[in-house]
């Protein structure tokens, strides 16, 4: 006969149930109990024992003999954490006292002698005077909610030394409750300290904050937060603030919104940076070009002016002069004094056009320094720069040196960069899509080199050569849609015979035109070879092993090497490129970000790399970051004047990849010492 299991629910009265029934009840309490892996107790406050159920210390590792010492309540101290014994203690006393319930956590030994973490909740029985009886409660385990909670602060004080470090103060909007937060920092940079009402106060703070934007730039910064939160534009802003002390300072500000599904702004977030010294470096340049660019105009003035002061009596005095010889009343000695004095007087002239001339020519227009100059490295780099653009038009850019790649100049190595910059990019704007440029060098008479440019454009009419030259003169390309200032080929022709060369040109209508510069060969030279190369399998990339998370700043203004050093980073998890594209912003990174290692271009803008690297070396906190060179000049002396001025290492342009990483596994892998030793 099969006989149906009993079911009986666990909130149904006891009375009125069999033996059989009860011990069923009991049996499925025993099985709750031990399969949970808590603890249950009840403490005899009057006999001092703990009756436990549950598993909870099984889970831990302890058998039924372990238990016997813990249904001695006096024995429980030595299953705590010492530190934790009175704060447990307490806890129980504080319940007695006020018959609130008991919840309290501590640490427990296990068997194998560590400690985890439980939580305890109870509650006691107390008779009728209030004496209580019994404690009766339940532990667990909370020991990964306390892991959970160390991490989560250790991730908190972790960002809170990172904005400390940065010097960046952080703000938050919450829009349920319309208020504001503003870190400490935010208030330190208008000049309050911690003492101040404006840091613990309760009133406004953004209130407080708007009193202190500077006036003309409030509309500013309310158009940029609106615009964020009704179009989620980004929010980035430079504005003005008074300071405490009334000093006028630069914020820039920058933040983003959260939003719900129906597009309303819930929250946003932000950061605030102080660019105070940015904004007055900026001021000190601009005033700077500003004095320069008035200086120049006052020198041009001047020099008109006195042309013109000049000329006017020189007029008269040439004009009598001519006036004397039609008179045949003159003796010939006078004759001869009137010749002499119109040809002083025409030598004057002279002489005040060429200043007049000198008036029109640019500050920039200074004496050539000239020097050996690689040319072949020289058309590397021109390529590297002019390659995006002819690839844009579909054009085949060829490079042929014809065994020339070692033959230096004598020439001016800015200067005779932009003429060839500027020869190439006209063959890539006068050229037909998908044609073809070809640079290359030859010999030519008088120990000449010959650098040629050659496009497949429309050529140049003969009839027209005259006008290649002109200034302004674009031979009506200005009715297309090629762009140009018509003064290009003109500084070219001035920069190149500032540098005693010479530039021509040939060209077929139809067939395209040849362009050519012919500069005075000096010595023969060989690039130097890589320091420390790391061997590796032809056409194999050198391995980057380097290990942790390491910061790369670098300091470059070229657009396209920029982009090739962020390829070569991208391909690194484990490294962050940063970069600065005007020295002074690339200074102050340095300082503010600590970086492994600097990547510095030499030829920068406004201060040039050595000067750069004399300013972080004299500076504390950035003299033991090591710097990288990256330059375009190759010559031995430029490579040992790279070394003396504290370069750790000096690579050339177009860079070599396996170069740069073998530099990097040396100072950031472990072998530095062995290098330098």
């Amino acid at each position: 006969m099969n006989v149906e299991p009993t079911t009986i629910s666990m909130s149904q009265p006891l009375d009125g149930l069999t033996a059989s029934e009860l011990r069923g009840l009991v049996e499925r309490y025993r099985r709750i109990f031990c399969g949970s892996g808590y603890g249950f107790w009840e403490w005899d406050l009057d006999t001092h024992s703990i009756d436990w159920s549950g598993g909870f210390w099984e889970s831990i590792g302890y058998d039924d003999e372990d238990r016997k010492r813990l249904t001695d309540a006096r024995e429980l101290p030595a299953f705590i954490h010492p530190d934790d014994v009175e704060q447990m203690f307490e806890s129980v006393r504080e319940h007695l006292r006020s018959a609130e319930p008991l919840y309290t956590c501590y640490r427990v030994m296990t068997k194998d002698g560590d400690y985890i973490w439980t939580q305890v909740r109870a509650d006691s029985i107390r008779d009728e005077t209030g004496r209580a009886k019994y404690l009766s409660g339940v532990n667990f385990d909370i020991s990964e909610l306390k892991d959970v909670e160390a991490a989560l602060r250790e991730s908190e004080a972790r960002q809170a030394r990172i904005i400390q470090a940065s010097n960046d103060g952080i703000w938050e909007w919450y829009a349920d409750r319309n208020a504001f937060h503003f870190s400490s920092r935010c208030w330190e940079h208008l000049g309050y300290s911690q003492e101040d009402d404006m840091m613990v106060g309760g009133e406004d703070r953004m209130r407080r904050w708007r009193n202190h934007i500077y006036p003309q730039d409030l509309p500013l910064f309310d158009r940029a937060l609106e615009r964020h939160l009704t179009l989620q534009e980004p929010f980035d802003i430079e504005y003005r603030v008074t300071a405490k002390d009334g000093e006028i300072r630069w914020i820039r500000a920058r933040g983003k919104a959260s939003f719900d599904f129906d597009g309303k702004p819930t929250r946003m977030s932000g950061t605030n940076m102080d660019i105070t010294h940015i904004k007055r470096a900026e001021e000190r340049v601009l005033r700077a070009k500003v004095q320069a660019e008035k200086a120049n105009s006052a020198k041009s003035e001047f020099l008109s002016s006195m042309s013109h002061e000049l000329r006017t009596p020189l007029n008269a005095i040439l004009g009598y002069a001519q006036l004397f010889e039609f008179d045949n009343n003159l003796k010939d000695v006078q004759k001869d004094n009137i010749h002499e004095i119109r040809a002083a007087g025409e030598h004057l002239l002279k002489l005040i056009n060429d200043v007049l001339d000198l008036a029109k020519i640019e500050s920039g227009a200074v004496k050539a320094n000239l020097q050996s100059v690689l040319v072949s490295r020289l058309l590397e780099d021109c390529a590297t720069l002019i390659r995006p653009q002819a690839d844009a038009r579909g054009l085949v850019l060829r490079m042929n040196f014809h065994g020339l790649e070692d033959v230096c100049v004598e020439a001016d190595q800015v200067r005779l960069k932009q003429a060839l910059l500027n020869l190439m990019s006209n063959a890539v704007k006068y050229n037909k899509v998908g044609g073809q440029i070809d640079v290359s060098l030859h010999e030519a008479p008088g120990r000449q080199l010959r650098v040629m440019v050659s496009d497949t454009g429309t050529g140049i009419e003969e009839s027209r050569r005259a006008e290649v030259f002109q200034p302004f003169n674009r031979l009506h390309a200005e009715m297309s849609k090629i762009e140009g200032s018509g003064v290009g080929l003109v500084i070219t022709k001035q920069l190149i015979e500032s540098m005693n060369g010479q530039i021509d040109f040939s060209s077929e209508p139809g067939q395209g035109t040849r362009f050519w510069i012919d500069l005075r060969q000096t010595e023969r030279t060989h690039v130097a070879p890589p320091v420390a190369e790391v061997s590796s399998p032809a056409g194999e990339p050198v391995e980057l092993c380097v290990a942790g998370a390491q910061r790369v700043l670098y300091i470059e203004d070229n657009a396209t090497n920029i982009k090739l050093l962020q390829h070569f980073f991208s391909r690194y998890q484990n490294f962050s490129l940063e970069i600065a594209e005007e020295p002074f912003w690339g200074i102050y990174r340095a300082r503010q970000m600590r970086p492994d290692v600097i990547i510095l271009d030499v030829n920068l803008p406004g201060l040039d790399g050595y000067e750069v690297l004399k300013v972080l070396q004299n500076d504390p906190a950035t003299r033991a970051i090591p710097v990288i060179g990256l330059s375009a000049n190759v010559m031995s002396i430029d490579l040992e004047k790279g070394r003396e001025a504290g370069f750790y290492e000096y690579l050339t342009k177009p860079l070599q990849v396996n170069r740069l990483v073998a530099t990097l596994n040396q100072l950031l892998g472990g072998a530095r010492e062995q290098v330098q030793a």
